[in-house]
């Protein structure tokens, strides 16, 4: 029984995390994960109680709660705090300030959804790399030109979709492999128990 503990606890955290990662590409941009309840009903009070706002008005580039509350992925509010996901790197949040100001600061470029930069993801690398307007051209204007496909002619939409498609993919493989190494060790046990019995 202890063998299987630990496939259990392995199997518990990758599904969490995968389960963790697909709620959170749901929440609106530069909010937190532990804070999707509290963005999840249809009026939200502000943190520092001064103001409340329908759920409409969330990211609306119009700051209604001092505490930028309201604001989590746009630059309205001075006080407010973006928060970058960075998936494959480590996260952080950043002042409301450096949102779309043509500066790469999350690795994942959520920062500069709006923006003229185009954001390569270097979270997968480990990077946590700044790209500066001159190195970049405008990627929302070309992709508006020529709607909504990249330069290979490929619909953004359509990636976004095979990419969580090979999400699960590895992820059912990482499953079938610790299943089938877990399954391995226990039979080679009981192999072990059988030629000691004997």
């Amino acid at each position: 029984m202890k063998t299987t503990t630990p496939l259990l606890r392995c199997l518990l955290l990758i599904s969490w995390f995968f389960f963790h990662v697909s709620s959170t590409t749901d929440l609106p941009l530069g909010i937190h994960p532990l804070d999707e309840k509290y963005y999840g009903s249809e009026v939200i009070k502000c943190k520092d109680g001064s103001n409340s706002f329908t759920k409409d008005r969330l990211n609306d580039d119009f700051c209604d709660c001092l505490d930028g509350t309201d604001e989590p992925g746009t630059a309205a509010c001075p006080a407010g705090k973006f928060y970058c996901r960075n998936v494959g790197s480590t996260p952080k949040f950043l002042f409301s300030s450096r949102v779309n100001d043509n500066i790469c600061d999350c690795c994942d470029g959520s920062d500069e959804y709006d923006s003229t930069v185009n954001c390569p993801n270097t979270c997968v690398m480990g990077g946590d790399f700044s790209y500066q307007t001159r190195s970049y051209g405008s990627r929302r204007k070309h992709l508006d030109l020529i709607g909504g496909k990249n330069a290979n002619g490929v619909n953004m939409d359509d990636s976004a979709q095979r990419l969580q498609g090979l999400k699960i993919l590895v992820l059912v493989q990482v499953v079938v492999i610790i299943i089938f190494l877990v399954f391995r060790k226990l039979y080679r046990q009981s192999r072990s128990k059988r030629r000691h019995l004997r």
